[in-house]
């Protein structure tokens, strides 16, 4: 039983331009996330700073982190070429 290789065809590469733009773009909005989660350092070891607990570290922040994933998850599926 032999294969037939010659049949094979060469696809390139499993994404196209378009998708490795989304890629770039849904790792930029998880850098942003990760930036908003940055502060609220302490003064001292006795200190407690409440600004750790604010609503961009605890609640905005792990959202836009979220919706990077989920774009990032977008991109790979996406298409290559399915524009017209």
């Amino acid at each position: 039983m032999a294969i037939n290789i010659e049949n094979k065809e060469d696809k390139g590469f499993a994404l196209g331009k378009e998708n490795i733009r989304l890629l770039a773009i849904g790792f930029l909005i998880i850098v942003v996330g990760f930036v908003l989660m940055i502060g609220g350092k302490s003064e001292g070891l006795n200190v407690f700073n409440k600004e750790i607990f604010n609503f961009q570290r605890i609640t905005l922040a792990p959202i836009v982190v979220m919706i990077g994933f989920i774009f990032e998850i977008y991109a790979i599926m996406k298409k290559p070429g399915s524009e017209k």
